[in-house]
């Protein structure tokens, strides 16, 4: 009898041994995130450990760009993104990749920074010999620079025919080396654009009023197979959302830290290489951040005007429902 007793409680305390090491067990994900503080609430949310604190083994994969991230969705093993609403648009509608919108992670977010010597108005970037630089077609950067010229009343042609497209970190190191006027980017890189001297002409809130910045999406499969996790991941989102906007110079000087770390896959790798000579400083950092509206808040008729907007500058090839990218169940449980 004592045998069996022992026998049993031996069983008893494995079971228990195998219980805590499954509790333990964190779900693995891997998350591309931008490579700016437009993914502040993620880069935070992995500083302080809140990922694992609801069970989640994060693997980031950062990208210069949000259109290089979008083209990059398509690999099956990302199955989050951080990233800017157009890309997210451009990957539905024209890449088909099944994702959904979950949560916003900030409004607003893009410049466009001048060099004071030679511009003065929006309507010298007319004036010829005026170097201006901006990302590729079909982001919301792009998408600013053409409402920039829409509402001012520019001549398109003769403003674009001059344009020079280049990711954000080349043409950092196009203003210091004295070979751009004008530079239309995302944030962090117009106010690092301020440490060369250039100067703010126009921000996104001059621009397009309520405009939404980034979101966080996931894959439909995440969705279908752990709904668990994504609710997870929102509620690590709004956290990290709320502690950015309570204290904003320690979000500054972390995300200046996690911006530099050089241990991050960040993509392409060309434009990684020039990203990474660069450094960013907390008080850059803290400038820049002020300039976005950290909010997990969404407006789906703000997600409808951007869709009208991406068809009509033909960023997409066709017209998607705003009700079939978005799910915010999650967003709004409490």
């Amino acid at each position: 009898m004592k045998t069996l007793a022992v026998i049993n409680i031996s069983i008893a305390a494995l079971c228990f041994s195998c219980q805590v090491a499954h509790a333990k067990e964190k779900f693995s994900i891997k998350i591309a995130v931008e490579f700016t503080d437009h993914a502040a609430s993620a880069y935070i949310a992995r500083q302080k450990g809140w990922f694992e604190d609801e069970g989640i083994k994060p693997e980031f994969y950062s990208y210069v760009t949000g259109m290089s991230l979008a083209a990059a969705l398509g690999r099956g093993d990302i199955q989050a993104a951080y990233l800017c609403l157009l890309p997210a648009i451009n990957a539905r509608a024209n890449a088909g990749v099944q994702i959904k919108i979950v949560a916003g992670t900030h409004k607003y977010g893009y410049a466009l920074t001048v060099n004071p010597e030679k511009i003065i108005t929006v309507k010298d970037l007319e004036k010829p010999g005026i170097r201006i630089g901006s990302v590729q077609k079909g982001g919301p950067v792009d998408a600013v620079f053409l409402k920039t010229i829409e509402k001012y009343g520019l001549d398109r042609n003769k403003i674009l025919n001059k344009v020079q497209r280049m990711n954000p970190a080349m043409q950092i190191m196009a203003v210091r080396m004295g070979k751009l006027d004008a530079s239309f980017a995302p944030e962090h890189w117009p106010a690092m654009a301020e440490e060369e001297g250039f100067k703010i002409l126009l921000t996104a809130q001059d621009i397009w009023p309520l405009m939404q910045g980034s979101v966080l999406i996931v894959k439909e499969d995440l969705i279908k197979n752990n709904p668990e996790i994504v609710k997870k991941l929102v509620r690590i989102t709004e956290k990290s959302t709320d502690w950015i906007r309570s204290n904003p110079r320690k979000a500054a000087r972390i995300m200046a830290s996690e911006l530099q770390m050089a241990g991050d896959k960040i993509f392409p790798i060309k434009a990684a290489k020039t990203a990474k000579g660069l450094v960013i400083k907390p008080g850059t950092l803290l400038k820049s951040m002020k300039r976005l509206k950290y909010t997990t808040d969404i407006d789906i008729k703000t997600i409808k005007e951007t869709i009208e907007f991406a068809v009509r500058q033909d960023y997409i090839r066709e017209k998607i429902d705003a009700n079939d990218i978005i799910d915010l169940r999650f967003l709004n449980e409490k």
